[in-house]
């Protein structure tokens, strides 16, 4: 079965996009929750090696320094990106996550975009416009998900 990874800067979308895989019946763990990162800002390895190991298809998001170092066990690495004004935007008004309210948040966002996402971009198979409606970016991933089973 295969397994997808979603990452992204903040507010790219990648929460909104599991959030309709998960309604479309796939398995998603959204990594920037339940632990899943650790004090050190990684992922937290022999958990994420554990759940890779599965036969299951699974959609992971995240953005982490050592994320890196899975990619080789996913079928796809996804990035969402989206204009850094339009990230700005969305994690000024989400609910669900406090990350982005305060201009020192936003100062960051905007250094991640220009040193982050250019690494992020190197790694992945495939990257989408956070800005498509989030029900064509879970086409797109679904279709991800079966091109990889049939192989």
């Amino acid at each position: 079965m295969s397994q997808v990874l979603i990452t992204g800067m903040s507010g790219a979308g990648k929460t909104t996009v599991l959030r309709e895989l998960s309604k479309r019946g796939y398995r998603t763990i959204d990594t920037d929750y339940d632990d899943w990162v650790l004090p050190d800002g990684t992922w937290d390895e022999p958990r994420m090696s554990a759940l890779l190991a599965s036969d299951s298809s699974l959609v992971v998001s995240g953005t982490v320094e050592n994320q890196g170092r899975f990619y080789d066990r996913f079928a796809a690495v996804v990035l969402l990106s989206a204009p850094v004004e339009v990230l700005i935007e969305r994690v000024s008004v989400r609910a669900n996550n406090p990350y982005g309210n305060s201009e020192a948040d936003k100062s960051v966002i905007r250094r991640y975009v220009l040193d982050v996402e250019p690494l992020l971009r190197n790694g992945a198979t495939l990257e989408l416009d956070g800005r498509r409606p989030v029900s064509e970016l879970a086409d797109v991933v679904e279709r991800l998900i079966a091109a990889a089973d049939q192989i």
